[in-house]
């Protein structure tokens, strides 16, 4: 393999694909970038075996194809350290190859690309579908933090992608809190299903660009490929039956609160600081005009309560909750405005931004109570 590529796009390159990159692996050789060269395009590839990112870059010349394993971080360090410059890659023998730039060369090992395992893609069973990208990364940010780190119930630590005739809804659960993220940009002729375990789930986040517009997604029951610009994700599906969430959804809950999320947010994040620390134990008094939120901690003699004023609609109830689960979903919607609808102090809480109340709720959040004396 010979060629003459830039330094600067070479580390744009390694570096879009080294999130796969195990940092110790039963397989030597996945710590490893694998490098193809045909024509005048690099193609790199870096995998754990469960997870494969894939880019391609143009290069400047190329003067020999050829396919070989190189040292992933060896690579990332030296490309660090150069300036933008054009870069000549020599396989000057068998085992090494030699990096040349302006001043000065540097000789790394690599190994046969043989030994790098095949990667897996998808069967003649696969299912095709176009995923707007801006609704794709919104919908695992509105829904990640809410997975489970479950050994038990592995399917609970991935995103559901439930994807229907009229639209598609990302879920994620932990059973104490449930997120649901529709979209009716997506849709497909068929219903169908997967679960996106939470890691790819993130690297997809992070490495999605706003220049993307459109996601491909290709999936069978064993793996899916995401497929955007000169980037291919894949990666091993989580293998398992998702609850039915939707029976657990309330629909009919006849106690409607309504508030600004950052106020009440806050209100609950200076309250919970009195909390009891191994329950975080917060409780809502909910009354026609105003909400109460109010925390102890017996065993240290502390208390706090704050008193808000809001829209609310019902009978007066009090109702417990954790104080995390309730921030981490205040937190991690963007309206200015919340919706909580409570049947009675023992069911599940919904809540909705109130912009998208009408909008088939767009997001909804689920929140469990809890007992409070």
């Amino acid at each position: 393999m010979k060629l003459i590529i830039s330094s600067s796009e070479l580390l744009k390159g390694v570096m879009a694909v080294a999130k796969a990159i195990p940092a110790k692996s039963p397989l030597p050789i996945l710590e490893n970038f694998l490098f193809v060269l045909k024509d005048r395009t690099l193609e790199i590839t870096a995998s754990d075996s469960e997870l494969t990112l894939r880019t391609l870059i143009e290069v400047e010349s190329t003067i020999e194809e050829g396919r070989i394993a190189v040292p992933a971080k060896h690579m990332m360090d030296l490309l660090k350290e150069l300036p933008d410059q054009p870069l000549t890659i020599n396989t000057s023998s068998e085992s090494s190859f030699v990096c040349s730039w302006a001043s000065g060369e540097s000789t790394l090992p690599y190994f046969p690309a043989e030994d790098y395992p095949e990667i897996a893609g998808t069967d003649e069973t696969a299912v095709r579908i176009q995923f707007p990208a801006h609704s794709l990364t919104e919908g695992i940010s509105s829904t990640i933090y809410a997975t489970a780190d479950d050994e038990i119930r592995p399917a609970m630590n991935g995103i559901l992608f439930d994807i229907d005739t009229s639209s598609t809804t990302l879920v994620a659960s932990d059973s104490h809190k449930l997120i649901c993220y529709t979209t009716a940009d997506v849709k497909a002729s068929e219903k169908a299903s997967f679960i996106l375990h939470k890691k790819p789930a993130g690297i997809l986040k992070a490495i999605i660009g706003k220049d993307v517009e459109t996601v491909d997604i290709t999936f069978d029951s064993k793996n899916a490929v995401f497929s955007f610009g000169q980037t291919v994700v894949i990666c091993r599906l989580v293998v398992g039956k998702y609850p039915k969430y939707r029976d657990v959804i309330p629909q009919n809950n006849s106690n409607i609160l309504r508030i600004n999320r950052t106020q009440l947010l806050n209100t609950v994040r200076r309250v919970s600081v009195c909390s009891n620390k191994a329950s975080n134990h917060i409780k809502f008094d909910l009354k026609n005009g105003n909400l109460m939120i109010s925390a102890q901690d017996l065993g240290f003699s502390i208390a706090a309560h704050e008193t808000i004023q809001c829209q609310y609609d019902g009978e007066e109830l009090t109702i417990g909750f954790k104080s995390p689960f309730i921030i981490e979903i205040l937190s991690n919607m963007n309206c200015g405005e919340i919706v909580m609808k409570f049947l009675d102090s023992k069911r599940a809480a919904l809540i909705v931004p109130a912009e998208d109340e009408e909008d088939s709720e767009k997001i909804c959040g689920i929140i469990m109570p809890i007992m409070i004396s």
